[in-house]
C-alpha cells in the first residue's frame, strides 16, 4: 500500500504560481509511476501529467504543455507539480497517484493508490 497526501493548493490571482506537493507513505516509492490528474465542478477528471518511476520521462496534456513541470524526490518521497501562469481554467481539485508499472502513464485506471486532492482556485 502507498498512502498519498496532497498540499500547496490554494488561491491564487490569474498569472501567478503554485507548486503542489504529494508526499508519499507506506512502501517503497521510488518504482511507482506517479500522476497528477484535475477535476474542475461539472467536468470528468482529466490527466495533467506523469512521470516514470526514475523521473527521466514525463507526459503532459497538451493544455499544461510548457506551463506545469512534474518532478519527484524519492529521498523525500514527494512528487511535485509546478504550475505556472494559472488561468481561471486550470481551477479544480488537482490528485496524485500512484501506478505500480512505474510508467507516466495518462490514464486513471492505471493508477492504484490517490490521494485526497487539493483544491486549487484562481481568481481572474
Amino acid at each position: 500500500q502507498v498512502q498519498l497526501a496532497e498540499s500547496g493548493g490554494g488561491l491564487v490571482q490569474a498569472g501567478g504560481s503554485l507548486r503542489l506537493s504529494c508526499a508519499a507513505s507506506g512502501r517503497t516509492f521510488s518504482g511507482y509511476g506517479m500522476g497528477w490528474f484535475r477535476q474542475a465542478p461539472g467536468k470528468e477528471r482529466e490527466f495533467v501529467g506523469a512521470l516514470n518511476w526514475s523521473g527521466g520521462s514525463t507526459k503532459y496534456a497538451e493544455s499544461v504543455k510548457g506551463q506545469f513541470t512534474i518532478s519527484r524526490d524519492d529521498i523525500r518521497k514527494t512528487v511535485y507539480l509546478q504550475m505556472n501562469s494559472l488561468t481561471p481554467e486550470d481551477a479544480a481539485v488537482y490528485y496524485c497517484a500512484a501506478n505500480g508499472l512505474g510508467s507516466e502513464s495518462p490514464l486513471a485506471y492505471e493508477y492504484s493508490f490517490w490521494g485526497q486532492g487539493t483544491q486549487v482556485t484562481v481568481s481572474s
